[in-house]
């Protein structure tokens, strides 16, 4: 069984509707051997807020030391973002391993009418997935309610229910209290439930409860709450400033999400984190908390992608979150609001466009699945609540594109309506279309089978795919409309055998320059947001795509960057320049051997490395900083923390190397507020843990799909994508194995749109190639070499001149092929 067959498996059980109850989850799990009961659970239940709380939750626990499990839905892009151990999504093999265990059971029980749902499978399949990862505590979105709620199979440790409001009344009952009362179930037997909840719903839960700890706003209850959640307001288009206070604990940080509701699901957040580590005979420190909550990046709600116009992404699918977007986007000046409105059909239509801001023009459009509502009928609710101006669509993409067409630089294109919506659309912003190289039959099987292709296909096209390949996602009526384009122009497209509902398919295009050519001027008259796609395949094959003026050394050939560390214990050189005299002079003799940027670090991120405190690594950068910043060379701070950063860029450094991948949430704001580069590196552990246990399905595939969102939300603080470059970090979280697949296949990261760095010198990967401690600087030449034919803008290595050298005799290559 391979991905695609494991997926359709279980997308297979939406065929059986909603049932209320944990039997069926429960007869599951006992078939697996009830994987659950060694696991501390915390359930997140409500009817608005619950993802986002789940997701702060598991990020400020994660901060503390804890490994984590999250369970969310609906995902936005792909089955396996539900699942995720410590941020990473669940290995398509891992999909695979389950229902291979399950599928006869399944089957077994569908025959006698009884089969579990999808709800309850992939329920099943997050508690046997963090089993298996021996995940400390697993943070559990509620699906709908909570007494009858596939999650409720679990007992918690810890629980909450964030706000309450009138949905599923078919299911939960036809008043606010008589949902709250359904929520309560999710009660821990020994703690107190946590609620953000007003009013009735309020009085109702803590009648049903033992206890009850209350989050509230500042101002916004009768009696104090038992923690005062304050929201002081944006700070940027990204973020807000909060502050919480309890008893006896308080915090101040920023949020990546706008809206004060987001401050109410930060203190529900904090005081569930509380009670796990209370479990644990610890307390949470406050830096960690704010921390973990300014991390907490949620897609999706109210995802700002675009400052001019400013584009907004938001999830609300009920009256009560529209409310609350409608108060959030009054925090911002705009001339006009253009809103894309895509609703599923069993949502209380009227109630949300009523809530929704007053547009100035609405596009209704119909999200890729059978659950959606008809354009006209969104647009007849629009125009009831008053909005004057509405276009009657069809797709989501084509709407986005009208909207962005209309709109100016002063305005406001809101999506929303529903995740669903906004899933398709954000995928204008994330979709990637990775370059493949394919240079035999062998070579062209493995592409086509690596996504999802029959053995058939695979026959069939294994010729067509010796020459230009390119792989992205797309939705089905996409990929069909450009699978018929492109065999009409001699080419052919591979589709992954996936049938789910809504969801991006893999695809695989196959043609010549000429075909792709055509191909993208064929696309720019069709609907579906195809003229978009036409575009970024002109970008990714540089068709008739003008070359930029240079800005950095990195825009005119491969740029060497030489490493000077300022410090006493780094693997290779450590001690040697930690003086700053020696430092200097160091950097002097790079620059003069030919280093174009010179990298000063002073913290190791080797194995075993102590962190160092901000003050010391700031007193052992700047200086040397300060001396060499009028070198004619860029200037490179390496550091994992924004302060540093802060401090090395006032001192002349032109560039930031943040090996942890924005692991320090200001990071991306400091480098934006000072207009400097930006480097994204992909990192698990740093420092380097030896013993994490990293798995990939594709190591390359997988990074590139990792660094995409980084370099997201680099671009959301203000960067633009030619001053982020991506560095897929060697050796960090990778086997040896792993580190080469990532240097064979580098080319694959120019689906990212960014420059490539790569960091090889004097690294454990070499022992493969059968060189020890001590006697890897000819390998490191070598993969200078390989690195820069391969297309990396810049190599970061100890010893200048040879790397130059082997830089100058690849350009020399190069320019005969040209001549």
């Amino acid at each position: 069984m391979d991905y695609p067959e494991a997926s359709n498996f279980l997308f297979g059980l939406r065929r059986f509707g909603a049932r209320p109850g944990t039997e069926s989850t429960a007869d599951l799990l006992a078939e697996l051997g009830d994987p659950h009961d060694a696991i501390d659970f915390v359930q997140v239940a409500g009817s608005n807020g619950k993802g986002s709380t789940a997701r702060m939750t598991e990020r400020v626990l994660r901060e503390a030391g804890l490994s984590v499990g999250l369970f969310t839905s609906p995902h936005l892009e792909d089955l396996r973002e539900r699942i995720r151990v410590d941020g990473r999504k669940i290995p398509e093999r891992a999909v695979v391993a389950f229902v291979e265990d399950v599928e006869e059971y399944v089957v077994e029980r569908g025959a006698s009418g009884a089969s579990p749902t999808f709800f309850e499978a992939t329920t099943a399949m997050a508690l046997w997935q963090f089993a298996r990862a021996d995940v400390d505590v697993a943070v559990l979105e509620v699906g709908i309610g909570g007494k009858l709620d596939a999650t409720s199979v679990v007992e918690p440790v810890a629980s909450a229910v964030t706000t309450v409001s009138l949905e599923h009344t078919s299911l939960l009952g036809e008043t606010t209290e008589e949902i709250a009362r359904d929520k309560a179930h999710v009660a821990p037997a020994d703690r107190p439930l946590v609620t953000a909840a007003e009013g009735d719903a309020l009085a109702t839960l803590r009648a049903e409860t033992d206890g009850l700890l209350t989050v509230g706003l500042d101002g916004d209850q009768p009696n104090r709450p038992d923690v005062l959640a304050t929201y002081h307001g944006r700070r940027n288009h990204t973020e807000a400033a909060i502050e919480l206070a309890g008893d006896d604990w308080s915090v101040e940080t920023r949020l990546p999400v706008l809206g004060a509701h987001q401050a109410e699901n930060a203190g529900v957040a904090a005081v569930l984190a509380r009670q796990v580590l209370a479990d644990r005979d610890r307390t949470l420190p406050p830096e960690d908390l704010a921390r973990g909550l300014r991390q907490s990046h949620w897609p999706g709600r109210f995802e700002v992608v675009e400052h001019e116009p400013l584009v907004v992404l938001d999830g609300a699918h009920n009256a009560g979150a529209c409310e609350r977007l409608a108060s959030v986007l009054r925090e911002f000046e705009y001339d006009d609001l253009h809103l894309v409105a895509g609703i599923m059909h069993d949502k209380p239509h009227r109630e949300m466009a009523a809530a929704l801001p007053a547009p100035d023009r609405v596009w209704t459009c119909r999200p890729d699945l059978d659950r959606a509502e008809d354009p006209a009928v969104l647009g007849r609710a629009f125009e009831t609540a008053g909005a004057e101006a509405v276009s009657v669509g069809g797709s989501v993409q084509a709407a986005v594109e009208e909207a962005l067409d209309t709109a100016e630089r002063d305005d406001v294109v809101l999506v929303t309506g529903s995740l669903f919506t906004v899933a398709e659309a954000r995928a204008r912003w994330t979709r990637l279309q990775t370059p493949r190289e394919v240079e035999d039959l062998a070579q062209a099987r493995a592409a086509l089978a690596d996504v999802g292709v029959t053995d058939a296909g695979v026959w069939r096209m294994r010729g067509d795919a010796v020459h230009r390949v390119v792989e992205t996602r797309l939705q089905r009526r996409q990929a069909a409309a450009i699978k018929q384009e492109l065999l009409t122009l001699g080419g052919d497209c591979a589709i992954a055998g996936t049938d789910h509902d809504g969801e991006l398919v893999r695809v695989l295009l196959l043609g010549t320059l000429s075909e792709f050519r055509g191909l993208a001027d064929a696309l720019a008259d069709q609907p579906y947001g195809l003229p978009r796609v036409g575009e970024e395949l002109r970008r990714q094959l540089g068709i008739d795509v003008p070359e930029p003026e240079p800005t950095y050394p990195w825009q005119e050939g491969t740029a060497v960057m030489g490493i000077c560390n300022v410090t006493p214990d780094s693997f290779h050189d450590g001690g040697e320049y930690d003086r700053v005299e020696d430092a200097v002079d160091r950097a002097e003799s790079m620059v003069e051997a030919g280093a174009e940027i010179v990298d000063v670090g002073g913290e190791s991120t080797r194995p075993g490395a102590e962190p160092v405190p901000v003050e010391t690594e700031i007193d052992r950068v700047v200086p040397v900083i300060e001396r060499i910043a009028d070198l004619e060379a860029t200037i490179s701070v390496d550091t994992r923390k924004a302060a540093v950063a802060a401090a090395a860029l006032e001192a002349g450094a032109d560039l930031v190397n943040d090996v942890s991948g924005l692991e320090d949430p200001a990071m991306r704001f400091v480098a934006a507020e000072h207009d400097a580069p930006l480097v994204v590196m992909h990192s698990i552990e740093t420092p380097v843990d030896p013993d994490a246990d990293v798995t990939y399905d594709d190591v390359v595939r997988d990074v590139i799909e990792t660094l995409g969102e980084r370099v997201l939300l680099a671009e959301q603080a203000g960067l633009d994508r030619e001053q982020i470059l991506v560095d897929p970090g060697l050796g960090f979280g990778k086997t040896a194995a792993e580190s080469f697949a990532l240097l064979e296949r580098l080319p694959e990261l120019r689906a990212l749109g960014c420059p490539i760095m790569v960091g090889h010198s004097h690294k454990s990967m070499f022992a493969r190639a059968g060189y020890d401690h001590g006697e890897r600087g000819p390998p490191t030449i070598a993969a200078t070499a390989l690195a820069a034919d391969r297309g990396a803008d810049v190599v970061r290595v100890h010893d200048v001149p040879e790397n130059v050298a082997a830089v100058r005799t690849v350009d020399a290559a190069s320019a005969t092929r040209e001549e």
